[in-house]
């Protein structure tokens, strides 16, 4: 293996220097180039080179890429935002011109993970049981039928646990009624906040995945994991087989779950590295690592030895001196 330069987007947010950090400790040989629009954060302090970026939808952001993967003579590109990854799709052949690979998952699964109704169709239609049963019925009543209160409102595109409605009278409802359809869609609420599962897996493409790590997670407002406890990932494993079979995702791949009284039941598939990647890699699955060894020196990854106990996430200070970085 030969040293690599490897560019992260989003470097100013939890993912994205929660993927630096991850390269940076796994003791390989990476040249880290972090990339934001947020030119005053903390990102320059997990990377050897720190580029301010264009906004990812801006006209000219494709032509910057290029032009940056060009002069730092980058090997891997990996999104930690989700404009980034549907964006880098659309332009991945002429990244690849440029010499870069980008770390994107299976097409057809991006596609389908873009909108949240057209992913559970899918699921639906696949009889699989890990479905939440969901609507984009506008009538209240219909509503409150199949799914009694409180029920919940969601975003059909998004991330995380933004732009979620608690739906417990009809008052509320009415509020979010005429988005129902286009914007939101209605689920009811399954399980509790103390059974909710995050695990990632790194996939074949082929209908199986080499590894899997699993938290049982509380999150915060913002919708990331605040707090997390590692376990077995052993209940989850035939649910992940049998969607890893239907969609034939590849590279890193985030299952979020909750268990409940009709079993383990699936809230999304996030096709990308975790938000809670820094975590899992303390825990001795680094995802981050993987992804460069699989896509850039042929290594599938294996299981790593499962390492358990809880992780707690807190605010820090990094200090950026004039003359040097306090580390």
């Amino acid at each position: 293996m030969h040293k690599h330069t490897i560019l992260v987007s989003g470097a100013s947010g939890i993912v994205g220097y929660g993927i630096l950090r991850s390269l940076r400790q796994a003791g390989m040989d990476l040249h880290l180039i972090g990339t934001s629009m947020h030119a005053d954060s903390v990102a320059p302090a997990f990377c050897d080179v720190f580029e301010p970026a264009l906004p990812s939808n801006d006209a000219g952001y494709a032509g910057w890429l290029c032009d940056t993967i060009e002069r730092h003579a980058i090997s891997l590109i990996i999104p930690s935002i989700e404009i980034d990854m549907y964006g880098w799709l659309e332009h991945r052949r002429v990244i690849e011109d440029r010499g870069a690979k980008a770390l994107l998952n299976n097409p057809s699964l991006l596609s389908l993970c873009k909108d949240k109704w057209l992913f559970y169709k899918a699921l639906e239609a696949s009889g699989m049981p890990c479905a939440i049963t969901s609507s984009l019925s506008n009538s209240f009543a219909s509503l409150e039928q199949a799914f009694g209160l409180p029920f919940l409102l969601k975003p059909r595109q998004g991330f995380g646990s933004k732009g979620i409605v608690r739906i417990q009278d009809k008052d509320g409802f009415l509020r979010h009624q005429h988005l129902l359809g286009p914007v939101l869609m209605a689920q009811p609420i399954v399980g509790t906040d103390d059974e909710e599962y995050t695990a990632s897996a790194f996939c074949d493409g082929r209908g199986d995945f080499h590894a899997c790590q699993t938290l049982k997670r509380t999150l915060s407002k913002d919708g990331y994991t605040e707090r997390a406890q590692a376990v077995s990932s052993l209940p989850f494993l035939q649910t992940i087989q049998a969607l890893c079979a239907l969609f034939l995702p590849v590279g890193p791949t985030n299952f979020q779950f909750r268990i409940c009284q009709d079993g383990i039941k699936l809230l999304e598939i996030n096709p990308r590295i975790s938000s809670s990647t820094s975590i899992r890699t303390a825990f001795g699955y680094n995802e981050s690592a993987m992804a460069v060894a699989y896509m850039l020196d042929g290594i599938d990854p294996v299981q790593p030895a499962a390492r358990y106990g809880t992780a707690i996430r807190f605010i820090e200070d990094h200090i950026f001196y004039e003359n040097s970085i306090h580390r």
